[in-house]
């Protein structure tokens, strides 16, 4: 962690997205984030990742705010926050991954795709994890800068790589992390037909304006974070320090799914 860093005030967020209820190891990740923040006397922010509008359900946000409460974990900001804070809602902040997007598109750093996924699969190779699909390095187009009427919001949009190009950062729980363009990631995508920014543009522009100064999540993102480092660099921004828990595993072998609402009870804040 660099010095400006540690002179900043702690900010931290949870992010949960309202896709299904709340589980074991998204309780176990929120409650290190809020300690971490109350720990360092810092503040914590709630944000909803409600941008898959196909899969987002008020009910799933209202039900993760309630859940929280009773487990006792709270937080700082949000919208009109007058003692009881409401989450930011990502789907209404369009407009300023727009502006993101467009500046991207001007300096070069992204392209339109409109490469179907059965492409990309049929030409391309799995990650080093054999976790997803690497965009082929013959599909990038020549570097162009777009003008702004030329960024289109109904295409999708991916986020130039270099291949064989390192990405590094510290994480606090795991240590030094280096993941390799080519390998383990390839050209991402930032923004989706639908008309939505994708997970990757939404999320570093959100913890930018809301400052946060330590992501914390689960350790499947560690690859998410290395792509965001890409982003938080083209954009001139500095980037967060990051911890990425470990996931809690069921007994099938697999990470935990949203299914049970039983947290209180089996999570309770000391």
């Amino acid at each position: 962690m660099s010095e400006d860093k540690e002179q900043k005030p702690y900010r931290g967020r949870i992010a949960p997205t309202p896709s299904g209820y709340l589980h074991e190891g998204h309780a176990r990740t929120f409650q290190i984030a809020w300690g971490r923040a109350r720990d360092r006397k810092g503040k914590i922010i709630f944000r909803n990742d409600d941008l898959d509008q196909s899969r987002s359900r008020k009910e799933f946000t209202f039900a993760a705010m309630e859940d929280l409460r009773a487990m006792g974990i709270n937080w700082d900001e949000g919208p009109d926050c007058g003692g009881t804070c409401g989450p930011y809602n990502q789907s209404e902040r369009n407009t300023s991954y727009i502006n993101i997007l467009v500046k991207l598109a001007e300096q070069g750093f992204v392209y339109p795709c409109n490469r179907t996924r059965k492409e990309i699969q049929n030409q391309g190779v799995k990650n080093r994890l054999k976790l997803e699909y690497l965009f082929p390095q013959k599909f990038q187009p020549e570097q162009k800068i777009f003008l702004r009427n030329e960024v289109g919001l109904n295409t999708n949009w991916r986020f130039r790589t270099k291949q064989g190009a390192r990405v590094k950062f510290t994480d606090a729980q795991n240590g030094e992390q280096s993941f390799r363009v080519g390998q383990d990631f390839s050209d991402f995508l930032v923004w989706r037909k639908d008309g939505y920014a994708a997970y990757e543009l939404a999320t570093v522009v959100d913890d930018y304006h809301m400052e946060i100064t330590e992501v914390v999540r689960g350790d499947d993102l560690l690859i998410s974070s290395a792509r965001q480092c890409l982003l938080f660099d083209a954009l001139g921004w500095e980037r967060p320090s990051f911890y990425h828990c470990k996931l809690l595993i069921g007994l099938d072998g697999q990470k935990l799914s949203k299914s049970s609402r039983s947290l209180p009870r089996l999570f309770p804040v000391p």
